[in-house]
């Protein structure tokens, strides 16, 4: 069996990495309509349809993105180059958009294990729930995870309004190589 095609070349990311970043680009895009939803109309039957899979999908996303970093460091050779002050300003893009997919569902689990609330994401009990809270981990996802989540849905739009300039305004192949 090969791999061609599986695996990252320097002229395409190949279908796992890219499997990877559209998945997950529809889950984050779930996610960031559910929490603009809740800012804009308030708690409202819609908003709970959408926001009622926030704490799955997160963990999910999470999880995703371990994954994603980890095949990612396995392809690093063999990735794409990000040339000149444009490629790097790239690349400390994209090393800000994983750290917040990090930080984010880091700060929510902390949260929700300081809760002492259990935590179940599909049905799976990854954490038993408890009569006392622990203020201390709450209190930075209470602090942080909201703005930090807003801050990466606008790095995400500034992310694809790049390749949207790279494929437009500068005509090259920067957006065919992730479709």
């Amino acid at each position: 069996m090969t791999t061609a095609g599986w695996r990252d070349t320097p002229q395409r990311y190949g279908r796992v990495s890219r499997a990877f970043h559209w998945l997950m680009a529809a889950l984050f895009a779930w996610q960031f309509a559910g929490a603009l939803l809740y800012v804009t109309i308030g708690d409202t039957a819609v908003t709970r349809f959408i926001g009622g899979s926030h704490f799955t999908l997160g963990f999910t996303l999470f999880v995703l993105v371990l994954f994603r970093g980890i095949w990612g460091l396995a392809n690093i050779k063999r990735r794409p180059i990000h040339d000149g002050r444009l490629g790097r300003a790239a690349v400390l893009g994209h090393g800000l958009i994983y750290a917040l997919m990090v930080v984010i569902p880091s700060l929510a689990l902390l949260r929700q294990y300081g809760s002492g609330k259990p935590f179940t994401p599909y049905g799976l009990p990854l954490m038993p729930g408890r009569d006392d809270k622990i203020a201390w981990m709450m209190i930075p996802a209470d602090l942080f995870h909201y703005w930090l989540g807003f801050t990466l849905m606008i790095v995400v739009l500034g992310h694809a309004a790049m390749a949207m300039v790279h494929r437009l305004r500068w005509k090259d192949d920067t957006l065919a190589r992730m479709t």
